[in-house]
């Protein structure tokens, strides 16, 4: 393995025992050679996981600690608001659909865009939250509020296959709170009819909701984002390239064309919007 240079520098080996050098082709097909990992003795491997082991430990004590620090802030009321559905003006307690907490991602929306051009991030957030059972088992309803008008943002969640609550907060500016889209905010509602938020967070913080970058970071090539500090040879995502992008489209966007049209392969990326049929506007 190369010695750790630049953003490299700082992080120990994990282990001392000398390994054989193995590349490897991928994609599969491709010309291009990927450096692995030297491959060492089982004894040497074990030793060396277990000293990370032994960090990972100390990492998710730290969150735990954290996380009762969060559950500990105060509260702070929020003024009289109203989202957009498809039912039209709905007051935010609603939202909660009788649940206790309400937990919303507020979604960047560029007007009269493709859905190709919306936002790369925010579709990256959102489409990992397909299963809400865990979330309703604690009394908590998850909702995703836009930017955009209702009419416009719901032909997106239709076509991105999206199963909850999905509304506009476009002039809900006491939601805001003079903050832009982008963010997750957590709810809990009172027996009277008041809603309280008790936290918020934004950048790097809405990974919470992004579970293949958890996956991703047990893996050998992580993220593959050009920002980690990974060994000389490991594959990141090339210079110019959108990480949430894939042929000009948002990763998630892909597998749903698929559903819609039989040979993907075939496809030029689209520059019109797409309707729920996948045909273009």
């Amino acid at each position: 393995m190369p010695n750790p240079t630049g953003a490299d520098a700082g992080i120990p080996a994990m282990s001392a025992e000398p390994g054989t050098t193995r590349t490897a082709v991928s994609p599969p097909g491709s010309q291009q050679r990927l450096v692995l990992p030297p491959a060492v003795s089982r004894a040497s491997w074990s030793a060396a996981r277990d000293a990370l082991l032994d960090r990972e430990k100390a990492h998710t004590r730290e969150g735990d600690a954290i996380a009762a620090e969060r559950r500990r802030l105060p509260m702070t009321a929020v003024p009289s608001a109203t989202v957009t559905g498809a039912a039209g003006p709905v007051p935010l307690v609603d939202v909660f659909e009788g649940r206790r907490m309400l937990i919303a991602y507020f979604h960047m929306w560029h007007d009269g865009a493709s859905l190709a051009d919306q936002c790369e991030g925010c579709t990256f957030s959102t489409c990992h939250m397909h299963t809400l059972d865990y979330l309703h088992a604690r009394d908590v309803t998850y909702a995703v509020f836009s930017q955009g008008a209702y009419e416009e943002s719901a032909e997106f969640a239709a076509f991105m296959g999206y199963n909850w609550p999905w509304y506009s907060a476009r002039d809900a500016t006491a939601l805001l709170a003079g903050r832009g889209f982008g963010f997750i905010a957590c709810y809990v509602r009172d027996d009277e009819g008041q809603v309280f938020e008790t936290y918020w967070t934004t950048d790097r913080g809405t990974e919470a909701l992004m579970t293949s970058y958890h996956a991703l970071d047990l893996t050998v090539f992580g993220r593959q984002e050009r920002w980690e500090a990974s060994p000389d040879g490991w594959p990141r995502v090339p210079a110019g390239e959108h990480p949430w992008r894939t042929a000009g489209r948002p990763v998630a966007q892909w597998s749903r064309l698929r559903q819609i049209q039989p040979h993907p392969a075939t496809e030029t990326v689209r520059s019109q919007p797409l309707t729920e049929s996948g045909a273009s506007a």
